[in-house]
């Protein structure tokens, strides 16, 4: 199973999408579920005016006012290929423009409203970072939390997700585990600006760093040699990676 997509994935949809931006649109959805929901029949024929990512949402508004919000959950991605390509199963989603076209593949959200991004924090990839806003929402939160959930918690700070988690509690020596009450402010600024950092690059680049941490579990440390660990964290059990040396702090709760 490949890494599942977060922000800086769609940040990197959104870039390529950009070649579809202007021009009118001939929308359809293969995928029956998809068909069911409508969404191609109200955009099809307008012009796409505008693609940009928040967090992990997809923004694209079309003449008439018309914005379509795509989130990918766990499995879903946006491909740019060109015009009439053949290609194997129903996509959720074809945008065909002049000479290319944008292909949804298991997008399960599909909203022709953008309600949803009311309730998310500031996108850790904007530029720059508002990190300040996202300490004082961080502030407001609740202080038993772990730190890892916070970090994750898309109303605080938009964008994050497993992955880019871990990497940057790893290069920080933080620990997913601690208590949020416990972490000295200076300690989660550094966490974020190496979460910005880290998927800033995987954005301008194309491409991420090797894993230091991220489902390495079993394997030494790259810093100091310890076995890193692994432990499912939060209400919906997002898997923490760490190394117990580098990231000393408190141990999972096993019950």
């Amino acid at each position: 199973m490949g890494n599942v997509p977060e922000g800086d994935s769609l940040h990197r949809a959104a870039r390529r999408l950009q070649v579809l931006v202007g021009q009118r649109i001939a929308a359809e959805s293969p995928h029956p579920r998809a068909r069911a929901e409508g969404v191609a029949e109200r955009i099809d024929g307008r012009t796409l005016e505008s693609v940009h990512a928040h967090g992990k949402n997809l923004i694209l508004r079309f003449e008439g006012g018309i914005a379509l919000r795509s989130h990918l959950r766990m499995s879903g991605r946006w491909s740019v290929r060109p015009r009439g390509e053949v290609r194997a199963g129903k996509p959720w989603l074809v945008l065909r423009g002049e000479q290319a076209e944008g292909v949804l593949w298991n997008g399960p959200v599909l909203e022709l409203h953008t309600r949803a991004l009311a309730r998310l924090g500031p996108d850790i990839l904007e530029r720059p970072p508002r990190i300040g806003t996202m300490l004082e929402r961080m502030r407001r939160s609740d202080p038993s939390r772990r730190l890892g959930e916070a970090m994750l918690d898309q109303s605080l700070v938009a964008g994050i997700g497993n992955m880019w988690l871990a990497e940057a509690l790893w290069d920080v020596e933080v620990s997913p585990w601690r208590r949020l009450g416990d972490v000295p402010e200076a300690h989660r600024r550094r966490a974020l600006e190496a979460a910005a950092a880290l998927m800033r690059e995987s954005v301008d680049t194309g491409r991420g760093r090797g894993h230091r941490v991220y489902r390495r579990a079993g394997r030494p440390c790259p810093r100091c040699r310890t076995t890193i660990r692994s432990w499912g964290q939060g209400d919906d059990n997002r898997m923490a990676y760490w190394c117990p040396r580098c990231q000393a702090g408190d141990d999972p709760p096993r019950s």
